[in-house]
């Protein structure tokens, strides 16, 4: 990568590694689109698109959505883009939507955020919600004014059980089965880089210092 030219980058991060912050961090330091598969599905279903209304019958029957659709559904996006820096997130999820998109579109970085999983399990069993406005908070960081309610109702906070131990630690085994093959192929590229850590704010130092190396930043920090 050269400072000046287009950069086209892919993020990896297991569930709760922080890889939205980092990637928000991102955008908003380098000139570069943020484009979140997750967010572009939504977007398509609640705007019932062509692309959406193939996803929700997907979706309603319990059936997994193609790597075909939700690929043809991202390159429909990055069509738009040919003269633009983006991050892509949420997408590759599987080798083949790799492949392609490094045949359709070239990427210049995968961004690997490696968040050990012991301090992603600490992080998210802190987590409680408030069901009705979906606000979030953490025992850890960011702790409600009373315990176990809402700061602005005073209605009770849940814990989900898709943020129970047992359920993270599921969800991480299953994200390592299908990233260690997307890691392999980039590797194989010669453009994956790791940035470890515990913290977003220690990655993203890390990190910052990697692109600023590469990327001309959008302004000058004082």
């Amino acid at each position: 990568m050269a400072i000046g030219r287009l950069i086209r980058a892919v993020i990896l991060g297991a569930p709760a590694s922080g890889k939205g912050t980092i990637s928000d961090k991102i955008t908003k330091r380098f000139a570069m689109d943020h484009i979140s598969s997750g967010d572009l599905l939504r977007w398509n279903i609640q705007n019932k698109t062509e692309y959406g209304q193939r996803v929700k019958d997907y979706m309603d029957k319990g059936d997994l959505v193609p790597d075909e659709v939700v690929t043809n559904l991202v390159f429909s996006e990055l069509e738009k883009k040919k003269e633009t820096s983006w991050l892509l997130d949420g997408f590759p999820r599987t080798e083949k939507q790799a492949v392609d998109l490094m045949a359709a579109y070239p990427v210049d970085l995968a961004i690997n955020i490696v968040v050990p999983f012991e301090v992603i399990v600490e992080r998210v069993q802190g987590r409680w919600v408030h069901l009705p406005s979906g606000r979030v908070y953490n025992t850890g960081f960011k702790p409600p004014k009373n315990e176990g309610v809402d700061d602005i109702t005073g209605e009770p906070l849940v814990q989900r059980d898709d943020d129970k131990p047992e359920a993270v630690l599921k969800r991480l085994e299953i994200y390592k089965e299908t990233v260690e093959p997307l890691c392999a192929f980039y590797r194989s590229k010669g453009i994956l880089v790791d940035f470890p850590g515990r913290t977003s704010e220690q990655i993203w130092r890390a990190l910052q210092k990697y692109l600023e190396s590469r990327i001309e930043p959008l302004h000058q920090e004082k």
